[in-house]
């Protein structure tokens, strides 16, 4: 079947209007993962509901507590047009990784989630940053953290009549910074085999107060691993801890092996990147305080 309609509503109130009358629909956020998959035929919606007409979901809001991102805003305008990446650099990182410049024009960090792939960039990033969803449903709001808004491969927690309208993640506080790192098989345009979002923050004698660590690639979804956490909690960042995260990490890791790296390959990979994900988190601290 092709799609039979396009539609671009203008407020929340009309989306839900449209999306509750039954038709099967898809939301688009930024098309970019969506229409790939109309044309290879994964996908057949007989109604596309086009997201970028609402401002709600493409505004990118910023105060003292929270930085809300709409579910529609391009990784373009988060990158260039918001203070988000000197707030977040790790999110930042991941956000320019997705795709090629025309591609960051369109795609959105919300469309990247809703998307549920495993080895997507933006996932382990917002995961590490405590990110929650806000999504609106016809019985009214609910919140999910990030972590459990993907419930397996190219799912989500969205019912058919649920729409995601922003993420939310708290502001960092005093010492704090993040960093995600992957690998892949080419520099550029191409899937990670690994990836390692974290989140640090380290008190002025060098402490680290609080962590968050996430994976992703390396799992039917990007997990957050609180062991890795609590393993540099409380620490200087010494080497100890830092191997303590790294085995946790891979404790956690439950990958496959393809084409693009075996399981044992991509278990080893993901504890390197926890590791300089969290130098470069913590370097990104120092050189803030010097």
């Amino acid at each position: 079947m092709a799609v039979q309609e396009f539609i671009s509503p203008t407020s929340l109130s009309e989306a839900q209007q449209v999306v509750g009358d039954g038709a099967a629909s898809s939301w688009l956020a930024g098309g970019t993962d969506l229409l790939v998959g109309i044309r290879l035929g994964a996908r057949d919606p007989a109604r596309v509901i086009d997201l970028k007409q609402i401002p709600e979901l493409t505004a990118i809001e910023i105060d003292e507590t929270s930085v809300r991102i709409g579910a529609a805003a391009s990784a373009f305008d988060v990158l260039h047009n918001s203070d988000v990446p000197s707030l977040f650099p790790g999110l930042a990182e991941a956000l320019n990784l997705i795709g090629s410049t025309q591609i960051t024009g369109r795609c959105s960090a919300g469309g990247n989630l809703c998307n549920a792939s495993p080895a997507a960039d933006s996932i382990p990033a917002l995961i590490a940053n405590g990110a929650q969803c806000r999504i609106l449903g016809p019985d009214g709001e609910r919140t999910l953290a990030v972590e459990d808004f993907v419930v397996g491969p190219n799912q989500n927690a969205l019912a058919s009549d649920e729409l995601l309208v922003e993420l939310i993640l708290p502001r960092p506080a005093v010492g704090t910074s993040d960093a995600y790192l992957r690998l892949t098989p080419r520099t550029e345009m191409d899937i990670a085999v690994a990836g390692a979002g974290v989140s640090i923050t380290v008190d002025e004698s060098g402490i680290c107060t609080a962590a968050r660590v996430a994976i992703g690639a390396v799992a039917p979804t990007a997990l957050l691993v609180e062991a890795a956490a609590q393993a540099v909690v409380g620490s200087q960042l010494d080497q100890a801890a830092i191997d303590g995260a790294v085995a946790a990490a891979r404790a956690a890791a439950t990958p496959i092996s393809d084409k693009r790296g075996t399981a044992e390959y991509r278990t080893h990979v993901v504890g390197v990147l926890v590791s300089r994900a969290i130098a470069n988190a913590q370097a990104r601290i120092t050189e803030a305080r010097s």
